[in-house]
């Protein structure tokens, strides 16, 4: 990419802007563009051999005026391989609705909504060598409206995570959640009698990221996550949350240990006896054997899931939730920024900045097209609990290049870290704009300012100067 930023044409796949695709595709982001044409694509590298057997690919999906459909193309050129294949449940019917797909061991995951109307919200697999699977349609104890947020591959599971009304709220009104729910990559699907040609490892739970205290303040909104990452010999997951629009306004960064997410699928289930009562924790002594939702393992009684009993089968169609919610390390956001004018909507991390690539970097979209920098410090002892410093914050959305000056036109529909350039790649309605992950040309004169920003992109050189530090420089 030779520019600051450029128009979006009518069409996003021009020969002009193939690293951009490329670098989007290698994060696993999908990008929903309302365009001229109300074009929303679905952007995933394609590494199954029965798409394109030569170098790997792209597999695109986009809304194709409210008929789904999907192709294949090379990455290097751009050119259609063979023919287009439906994009139903791998690509919504409008650019408003939310679209997430992974590619995970030549499989497509994909979660989406399958008719015009959004009420069939579906997780989908499909394209690899294992059976079509979906999620039970029409039924609000799976989903009830749900936007879907990420996904991503971990152990011998995919998790998806989303928001989502609350059903176990049914005292109150309308209550927003966040959500984890995660299948077995190699899952089958129930038996002939219940549960077929369905997901009979789905489970979901509560993500918890709230501020303790006498009575917790939640962010229950979730917006972006990061991808699994490396900390404190862990792996964890970093998401964005906010409070709903007509709360405080807020919006904070919450940390998730994996294995203990992980975990909160091995504990008890919450069950609604009747439609009136409220829910209540599944006693140990009715769960059926094996457990449901877990994966079917090769060289026991069930190595496939269509071997199941059909009681643990309709126990898992009867019971997805998770009593208990998945708490955030150390039981309280990492970052909080409330009441500003601002929502934090999107985010990318650098888990290698710095010329020794051993420090980590947090880049926060806000709803106000700027991106707020973060050096996320471990604690001395190597806790669960980090402490951050915020570094910067660096205006993305350019009104003069953009052409418009609105709130819609600063909403940042993607976020995206170009390690090769050092850059960050920012998605608008209107263009695409390139941002540095560093300044460090604002401390040059000055030793103590630029040793004082603690930017780990940054380093007073010989040459008397604030330098960026590529990794590698000593």
């Amino acid at each position: 990419l030779l520019f600051t930023a450029f128009k979006v044409q009518s069409t996003l796949l021009h020969k002009s802007n193939p690293v951009f695709l490329s670098l989007s595709l290698s994060l696993s982001l999908s990008l929903s563009l309302s365009l001229s044409l109300s074009l929303s694509l679905t952007l995933s590298l394609s590494h199954s051999p029965s798409h394109l057997k030569a170098g790997g690919g792209l597999f695109i999906c986009g809304t194709n005026a409210f008929n789904p459909m999907c192709a294949n193309y090379t990455a290097d050129k751009l050119e259609m391989v063979g023919d287009t294949v439906s994009g139903m449940a791998r690509c919504p019917y409008d650019p408003k609705h939310a679209n997430v797909a992974l590619f995970a061991e030549g499989n497509l995951f994909t979660a989406t909504v399958t008719d015009f109307l959004a009420i069939d919200a579906v997780i989908y697999r499909s394209l690899g060598d294992h059976p079509a699977l979906r999620t039970v349609k029409h039924d609000s104890k799976w989903f009830r409206e749900p936007y879907f947020v990420s996904a991503v591959e971990w152990g011998p599971h995919i998790y998806f995570f989303f928001r989502e009304m609350a059903m176990e709220f049914n005292y109150l009104e309308k209550v927003m959640v966040s959500r984890v729910a995660r299948v077995c990559k190699k899952d089958l699907g129930g038996s002939q009698r219940v549960l077929e040609k369905q997901w009979s490892s789905f489970l979901k739970a509560r993500l918890n990221c709230s501020v303790p205290g006498d009575s917790h303040f939640y962010f229950n909104l979730l917006h972006s996550t990061s991808p699994v990452i490396r900390m404190h010999g862990r792996d964890i997951i970093l998401g964005v949350f906010s409070t709903p629009a007509n709360s405080i306004p807020g919006s904070a960064v919450c940390a998730f240990d994996m294995e203990h997410l992980a975990g909160v699928f091995e504990g008890r289930f919450k069950e609604q006896k009747s439609p009136e009562s409220i829910w209540t924790p599944v006693p140990d002594e009715l769960i059926p054997k094996p457990r449901p939702g877990g994966c079917a393992v090769q060289g026991t009684r069930f190595n496939s899931s269509n071997a199941f009993p059909d009681e643990m089968l309709t126990f898992v169609k009867t019971h997805p939730l998770m009593e208990e919610a998945v708490a955030s390390l150390g039981q309280r956001p990492w970052i909080v920024r409330t009441m500003v004018r601002y929502q934090l909507n999107k985010m990318v991390v650098d888990s290698e900045a710095g010329p020794h690539r051993n420090r980590t970097v947090l880049f926060l979209g806000s709803s106000r097209g700027s991106i707020l920098k973060f050096l996320i410090v471990p604690n001395q002892d190597n806790s669960v609990t980090s402490s951050n410093v915020f570094l910067e914050e660096l205006e993305g959305y350019n009104p003069d290049k953009c052409g418009e000056d609105s709130p819609q036109a600063k909403q940042l529909l993607s976020l995206t870290l170009d390690k090769p350039s050092h850059t960050l790649l920012l998605a608008f309605p209107s263009c695409v704009v390139r941002v540095p992950v560093a300044r460090c040309q604002l401390y040059s004169r000055c030793m103590k300012n630029c040793i004082a920003s603690r930017d780990p992109y940054c380093g007073w050189t010989r040459g008397s100067t604030c330098s960026f530090l590529r990794p590698g420089t000593r």
